[in-house]
């Protein structure tokens, strides 16, 4: 049978999340200078949990050293890595070398410096409530269920727990404070899931300010309860 969660978080939890990094971006680490994508994992990890750091060297070189089988592969017991474009012969060569950099970033001490994210992983792991506002009230679909932005605005304030709205709040305010230009606004944006433009005349930091305003304003109680 396939792996319950609890035993897929213990086994592989973190591998998942340097996968994950992966997505959309090369494999093209070296034994040098770990990949972009790696090196964004990194950036972010060191700064936000770095005790899970030693957690995925571990998980990587254990599900290499001890690849699934064809029984486990039958039974759905195993964790299936990605395809990253590379030969499968090439795969448990290069999860050493990710546990070998991760083993090394944590022995030297070196970290990646903070910086805006590089990566579409690290635009959702620095700003998981944006990503889920944006994704979830501003996709292609936004136009034909709301009147107007400010509708689908507050339609999520509504419906959404006031702790996760004062984190949205937060994350908005964060990534205004990193002073990035409109171009690169827009691209995180994408990357969070947004499918349409800021209303007129808006520009995308203009508009994350004016709904960070709106969100934070007073209002009375009204509506269903929230549904998260």
């Amino acid at each position: 049978m396939p792996l319950d969660p609890f035993d897929h978080d213990r086994r592989f939890g973190e591998l998942d999340q340097v996968m994950r990094a992966y997505l959309g971006q090369p494999a093209d680490d070296t034994a040098d200078e770990p990949s972009h994508a790696l090196t964004a994992y990194l950036r972010h990890t060191w700064h936000n949990r770095p005790w899970a750091i030693a957690t995925g060297e571990r998980q990587l070189r254990e599900y290499a050293d001890n690849p699934p089988g064809r029984l486990r592969m039958r039974l759905g017991e195993f964790y299936a890595v990605p395809d990253v474009g590379l030969p499968e012969p090439d795969v448990q060569q290069w999860l050493y070398l990710l546990a070998d950099h991760l083993k090394r970033s944590i022995v030297e001490g070196k970290v990646p410096p903070p910086s805006p994210p590089t990566t579409r992983w690290e635009w959702h792991a620095q700003f998981p409530e944006l990503g889920q506002f944006l994704g979830g009230w501003y996709s292609q679909e936004m136009p034909d269920e709301f009147g107007s932005h400010e509708e689908a605005t507050d339609d999520y304030r509504r419906t959404t727990n006031s702790q996760l709205v004062a984190r949205l709040v937060g994350e908005i305010t964060e990534l205004l404070a990193m002073n990035l230009d409109d171009t690169d606004i827009a691209l995180g944006l994408a990357e969070l899931g947004m499918e349409v433009d800021p209303p007129t005349p808006y520009s995308p930091a203009a508009w994350l300010a004016s709904t960070a305003d709106r969100l934070s304003s007073p209002t009375a109680k009204y509506g269903p309860p929230p549904k998260r």
